[in-house]
């Protein structure tokens, strides 16, 4: 048997234990567990949220300038990266920021089309554009 002293020893304990493992799910009220909100300063391309078809990719080609610096408004569409074409922003898949686009349905007389304009293209590329060009990500 136990003696009565040692007894309460061990609920003292034992109740201490549990109050000691319970305060520590307690949210803190010290400032410096305080939320803060945070800017992640993401630009996003003019379709980003919109269909990113041929025609908007046509569009943001002719506004691109291989002597820019590649941002979010300042890209080639078609280029690809590993495999991967980029999103309405510019971005690729693995990419922080990546967004999977809205892509439009398409038929195999439309890739013909497209792939006449992508001849046209490769045959007189803009001014500017080649590998290494402040505007291009290879």
């Amino acid at each position: 048997m136990c003696s009565l002293s040692s007894c309460d020893i061990d609920k003292l304990v034992a109740v201490l234990a549990t109050v000691a493992s319970v305060s520590a799910f307690v949210p803190g009220s010290s400032p410096r567990f305080a939320t803060r909100s945070t800017s992640l300063n993401a630009d996003y391309g003019k379709y980003d949220d919109g269909m990113w078809d041929n025609s908007a990719k046509v569009e943001i080609y002719n506004a691109w300038d291989p002597a820019t610096p590649r941002s979010a408004m300042n890209f080639n569409p078609f280029e690809t990266f590993e495999g991967n074409t980029p999103d309405a922003s510019g971005r690729y898949p693995g990419e922080a920021f990546y967004k999977d686009p809205k892509r439009g349905d398409i038929n195999f007389n439309q890739m013909m089309v497209e792939r006449k304009e992508a001849e046209a293209r490769a045959a007189s590329p803009k001014p500017g554009d080649a590998p290494g060009c402040a505007g291009c990500k290879n």
